[in-house]
């Protein structure tokens, strides 16, 4: 096979991670015309970025399985994904960096809208990708491709973010419907046999978190619940500050067909990730400024208070059901949806 059938097969073959032509050519004619920019087209091992002031630096793996999946795509998660956390981190996204792990016998096509995914997600949160890799290894089973991403970001001088700041009568919001990604990937899931309407949240959340700041509330905490969902924020929050939170069960924004989804596979919403969403802490006269933000900008919505923070021994988190009733809310001991960011 000649080096132009190999790349203009339908295809990926470990030549194209090589190091010669077809490496060369791989990254010219897919991945530039889509992620091009100045920082990144100079193509040499490191990008030089101009920054100042407090810099928030993150990086994040992903596997997901399937590769496209109602809402979303990997490429879109891998943006995402960093983006958001150095969003919750109180900084400013600008940059990240790209690198892919592509097997053998992944369909030419597939890689293409993964890259335009990418492209047009990181446009939508306003940052480039700066620099990157790829790489091409044997065919291991059906995963066909893994990103990595790392980004960095200008952290705000007004952001002053950690569950030790939290005090008695805090009030606890997320900004929106809760377990729509982890369930939409589920509902998709070879074998599983049913469908459902959910699409996966997955959003960038920097626009979302900057209107948050923007509204001049003194934002205590922020994070976005992804892998061990509200659950495993709110057991942390109770765990690092020393405080209960109490959450009421009939004010977390939930679709109905998520509901009925998790009740499906017998999952806890509270534990199913999330990758559009941020649960925020503000004192409680606070709430209202925040909540009104939030609702103002297309990714809240449906934003909501969902409880509050009291002082209880022993600190932990306390789900009051609509009958009154209280169970503890505990991280999930493991993933429950494997494989989903």
């Amino acid at each position: 096979m000649t080096g132009k059938d190999q790349l203009t097969g339908e295809r990926i073959v470990l030549a194209h991670g090589g190091g010669g032509e077809l490496t060369r050519r791989l990254i010219q004619e897919r991945f530039l015309p889509s992620l091009s920019n100045p920082l990144l087209e100079p193509l040499t091992d490191s990008a030089v970025l101009s920054v100042s002031g407090r810099i928030a630096f993150t990086t994040d793996a992903f596997v997901v399985q399937p590769l496209e999946f109602p809402g979303g795509d990997i490429g879109r998660l891998a943006v995402c994904g960093t983006v958001n956390d150095l969003a919750v981190a109180g900084a400013v996204p600008k940059a990240l960096s790209l690198a892919i792990v592509i097997e053998e016998g992944l369909e030419l096509a597939l890689l293409d809208r993964v890259i335009r995914s990418i492209a047009a997600t990181a446009a939508e949160a306003g940052v480039v990708i700066a620099t990157g890799d790829t790489k091409v290894i044997e065919r291991r089973g059906d995963n066909g491709l893994t990103i990595t991403t790392a980004g960095v970001g200008e952290v705000r001088e007004c952001a002053r973010l950690g569950a030790a700041r939290l005090e008695p009568g805090d009030a606890v919001i997320v900004t929106g419907p809760i377990a729509e990604h982890g369930l939409a990937i589920m509902s998709v899931r070879e074998g599983l046999g049913f469908d459902t309407q959910l699409t996966s949240d997955v959003a960038p959340l920097a626009g979302l978190i900057d209107a948050m700041f923007n509204s001049g509330v003194d934002i205590k905490f922020l994070r976005d619940p992804t892998r061990g969902g509200v659950a495993g924020v709110l057991a942390d929050l109770a765990e690092n500050s020393r405080l209960t939170v109490e959450v009421a069960e009939e004010s977390i924004p939930i679709a109905p067909v998520a509901r009925h989804t998790a009740e499906l596979l017998g999952l806890d919403p509270l534990t199913v990730a999330n990758e559009g969403k941020v649960v925020a802490v503000v004192a409680g006269e606070d709430s209202g400024r925040l909540l009104h933000a939030c609702r103002a900008h297309p990714l809240g919505r449906h934003a909501a208070v969902i409880g509050q923070v009291i002082r209880r021994d022993p600190p932990l988190v306390e789900l009051i059901t609509p009958a009154g009733g209280r169970r503890i809310i505990q991280r999930p001991y493991g993933e429950e949806l494997p494989r989903i960011c």
